[in-house]
């Protein structure tokens, strides 16, 4: 869940974990939002949750530099993982479980981001103790067994963390920070030069690592929350499993010496204060996507 940014890509040492896994490595399976996502109907409903526009800072950093990037990056992510055998296989049950969630989250995507019409999703699974999951720009998204199994998601906690991830993307916090980050104490370059992008429209070509390592404001994480709170529930999910999640993230967080995930996504009373205030917001849209009547108010 990356959810944060406090450190959203936070990178989990797979590596250190590595001993642990027994599934052979292999790629994992790819979801392209031009095929079987976009023949699901997205529920044509305007946005319930309040969160305003998109960075426009976002916009001095070149998006396909940015995707392109981030792709590299996961590949390279992938491989490392795969050459440890802690890369899940197509077969195995946790990431068919986690492709099942996709198919249904992936077709509410584009209504907070066109691009995403484009985007060719992916979800991976690897095997690691840590607790996190991230989604980085293009819908490249990732699970570490940790998260699935030291948490006891069910579906519907698991799909309010994927949303959440899905929203960093789609919100395109990634870009805006990285936009920020290479804008400090240079006036963002001179306005990139004069705006012809010059530095700044090679930024997206040379963040590598950056991608795993972002830490993204609290305004970033508020804004993830609630936008993957809508999009789980526009697929179905039961957006009170928000709050059972983030209850949950407490619970595992015990301090200082909790999960890195928990560093950068912390769960407390506000956080869960504002999910269960913004709950009855989209109840409807759970409930439409159900195929239940709204209850009486």
């Amino acid at each position: 869940m990356g959810v944060s940014v406090s450190g959203y890509y936070s990178l989990m040492c797979f590596l250190c974990d590595a001993q642990h896994a027994s599934w052979p490595g292999r790629r994992g399976f790819l979801l392209a939002a031009a095929g079987t996502a976009a023949t699901l109907a997205a529920t044509p409903l305007l946005a319930q949750v309040a969160v305003g526009r998109s960075s426009s800072l976002r916009n001095l950093v070149p998006a396909e530099e940015l995707e392109s990037a981030s792709t590299q990056q996961y590949e390279k992510l992938l491989a490392e993982a795969k050459s440890q055998g802690a890369l899940a296989p197509p077969g195995h049950p946790q990431l068919q479980r986690l492709h099942g969630i996709a198919k249904r989250l992936i077709p509410q995507a584009a209504q907070w981001n066109d691009r995403a019409r484009q985007w060719r999703w992916e979800v991976n699974l690897i095997g690691s103790k840590q607790i996190n999951a991230f989604c980085m720009p293009g819908g490249k998204i990732a699970f570490y067994t940790g998260i699935l199994e030291q948490l006891k998601l069910s579906d519907d906690e698991a799909a309010m963390i994927m949303g959440h991830e899905m929203a960093h993307a789609l919100r395109e916090h990634a870009r805006a920070r990285i936009a920020k980050s290479e804008g400090t104490g240079t006036l963002l370059s001179l306005g990139a030069q004069l705006l012809g992008l010059g530095q700044l429209g090679n930024v997206a070509a040379n963040v590598g690592t950056q991608l795993l390592t972002l830490r993204f404001s609290r305004e970033d994480e508020t804004d993830a929350d609630l936008v993957g709170l809508e999009l789980a529930a526009r697929a179905g999910y039961n957006p009170q499993a928000a709050v059972s999640l983030w209850e949950k993230m407490g619970k595992a967080g015990g301090g200082a010496g909790g999960p890195g995930f928990l560093s950068t996504h912390p769960s407390g009373p506000q956080r869960i204060q504002e999910l269960q205030a913004n709950v009855p917001k989209v109840q409807g849209l759970y409930q439409r996507a159900r195929g239940q009547a709204a209850p009486a108010s």
